[in-house]
């Protein structure tokens, strides 16, 4: 990418939009393009700006933030970064289905906001850790874990016995780095790991592929299954 990261801020919370373009201008290599108060205004100023990266608050009068990532993703105006809180978990999840890339929550450190806009940019999901783990908690408790016996997932096959560690331990909520210090491995060859797995299996983004590995019961609440591959037989 040449020239400094483009983001569209999307809140219908004026002092709000003032504050985070306040966080990433002083970024040499992000720029606040626009601003929009509603999802409406948001697609208008997408078509319009072609954004990098979309900031965009949940709730917000009209089309709401969930309905708007919808119609950004399928017009493919950008990723979207979805800003969500505790107490609306069904927001989290509306978001992930909607095709949102990253999740923050609205009380992040400034240090993360710039990071996940940087990594949407570059093409990687970004979940706050506090984020990935209702993810999981949610995954857990909803879909079904498969007995003892059940056979391997599609695509589980493709993936060598590193990149099944790596997987797993991405599911966990672990980022590159705690990954890198687990497995003793470089953070590039983890990154690296992470795309084979994300590449072999169909998925686009990192947040799919914990939604992935919880769907498939390989990563049990309450067992350790790090390592270990699914029965086959």
């Amino acid at each position: 990418m040449t020239g400094p990261i483009r983001v569209l801020v999307v809140d219908d919370q004026h002092l709000v939009r003032s504050g985070f373009r306040l966080i990433l201008s002083v970024e040499d290599d992000l720029e606040v393009v626009g601003e929009a108060e509603d999802g409406a205004a948001a697609l208008v100023q997408a078509r319009a700006l072609r954004p990098d990266v979309v900031l965009m608050d949940v709730q917000m009068p009209g089309i709401d933030g969930i309905e708007a990532t919808r119609s950004l993703v399928a017009e493919d105006l950008g990723p979207v970064i979805m800003l969500t809180t505790f107490d609306r978990d069904d927001y989290l999840f509306e978001a992930l289905g909607a095709g949102a890339t990253g999740f923050l929550l609205k009380n992040a450190d400034p240090d993360a906001l710039v990071d996940a806009v940087r990594a949407a940019a570059s093409g990687h999901a970004l979940l706050a850790p506090e984020v990935t783990l209702r993810v999981i908690e949610r995954m857990t408790g909803s879909v079904r874990v498969d007995p003892p016996g059940r056979p391997a997932p599609p695509g589980w096959e493709r993936l060598t016995e590193r990149e099944r560690e790596v997987l797993l331990l991405v599911a966990e909520g672990l980022s590159n780095g705690e990954i890198a210090e687990h497995l003793v491995l470089g953070e590039a060859t983890v990154k690296t790991h992470v795309s084979n797995c994300l590449a072999k299996l169909h998925l686009r983004d990192r947040v799919r592929a914990v939604v992935w590995v919880h769907q498939h019961g390989l990563l049990p609440a309450g067992e350790e299954r790090t390592g270990q591959d699914p029965p086959t037989d």
